[in-house]
């Protein structure tokens, strides 16, 4: 196991960059705390995967340092960073028989038999493939070979980290949940530093410690869960994360109140006048429908009972708004206005949450 550090890095896949848009990832400084679970989140193309490579050894950044317990290696193999990286696709060998190929990493460092077999057969029951661990891997099914992939990262109880780069897209969906329950067992059980990366909000929300958000390359945000959905740092987690995601609206801000469409409405604290693109976001959850009165205007288009909760579809002056109402609560017939809770609402500058001071928060 070991602590992370991430000094200055970025990386660009053009031999000369001349500005922060060539940068597939820009720059980042932190620290990955030794024995914590981490989920790099956001869309294809963000950057999850080239930083995920870079720590791992197969991508060397164009700047910055990869340090490990403060040992510098940026320019070691992957091999002399002693990790083990599951990747999207599974990697087995088809000739081996499970068994084989869960003991490959072991037999590769000298263990002895008898310890091999108990990690196999530890691990075999942790994947659900203990009655297939003499099978060749040859003919099995992609999520089969997926699991032996999982089984022989998880084998090793000496890495300094365990990588999956988004290692559940093959297997079936009641898999998913059982594989990342393991994952966390594993986890708790063995504190190895882990870091997994996902398009997936559920996977990530439920399997890690911190979520690290990622957009455009840039990390917006690391925080646990509950920060994520409560304090969005930028309006793209606050999309990202959550379904319905954020409502986001374009505001004038005056004080402690914003003006959104000429309507008033009140905000949580006093906020000074920002010079750059004001927004204030409203997570589902804290938009009521009225009947008249004050309010935005709105108009109902559709709404969508999904069993716990409803979603309210809404038009506000051609923008498409989200409220969800709590099960058995009714829609009021006659609803043309939305109302926020003033304790769910954040405020943006040029897409960065603002505090209540007027200074913007780090992501």
């Amino acid at each position: 196991m070991a602590k992370i550090t991430l000094d200055n890095l970025a990386h660009s896949y053009l031999p000369k960059p001349e500005s922060e848009d060539d940068f597939a990832l820009k720059e980042l400084n932190h620290d990955w705390q030794d024995g914590e679970a981490y989920a790099l989140l956001g869309s294809s193309g963000c950057g999850k995967s080239t930083l995920l490579n870079i720590i791992s050894g197969l991508l060397r950044p164009s700047h910055g340092r990869v340090l490990f317990d403060g040992q510098d290696v940026t320019d070691a193999p992957t091999a002399e960073r002693n990790i083990a990286q599951v990747f999207q696709f599974p990697v087995v060998y088809d000739t081996m028989t499970v068994r084989a190929n869960l003991a490959f990493p072991l037999k590769n460092r000298g263990m002895p038999a008898d310890e091999i077999a108990r990690r196999v057969q530890k691990v075999g029951a942790m994947i659900g493939m203990e009655a297939e661990l003499d099978r060749k891997a040859r003919g099995l099914t992609a999520d089969a070979k997926q699991k032996i992939s999982l089984g022989r990262g998880m084998v090793r109880e000496d890495v300094n980290a365990l990588l999956f780069d988004e290692p559940l897209t093959v297997i079936d969906p009641h898999m998913k949940w059982e594989l990342r329950t393991q994952l966390k067992k594993l986890h708790h059980d063995f504190g190895h530093t882990m870091i997994y990366v996902t398009h997936d909000q559920t996977e990530a929300l439920t399997f890690a410690d911190k979520v690290v958000v990622m957009y455009d390359g840039r990390v917006v945000q690391i925080g646990t869960p509950q920060e994520l959905f409560e304090r969005p740092a930028h309006t793209f987690v606050g999309y990202f994360i959550g379904s319905p995601g954020m409502n986001v609206f374009d505001a004038d801000i005056e004080g402690n109140a914003a003006r959104i469409n000429n309507v008033r409405v009140p905000l949580p604290a006093v906020y000074p006048f920002g010079s750059g693109h004001m927004q204030i976001g409203v997570r589902p959850e804290f938009v009521r429908l009225a009947e008249g009165g004050e309010g935005v205007p709105a108009r109902v288009l559709r709404i969508e009972d999904v069993g716990r909760h409803k979603i309210v579809r809404l038009d506000a002056a051609g923008q498409e708004v989200n409220a969800t109402l709590p099960e058995g609560a009714p829609v009021p017939a006659g609803a043309d206005r939305i109302v926020f809770d003033p304790a769910g609402i954040n405020v943006y500058e040029n897409a960065w949450r603002i505090a209540p001071e007027g200074r913007r928060e780090a992501a």
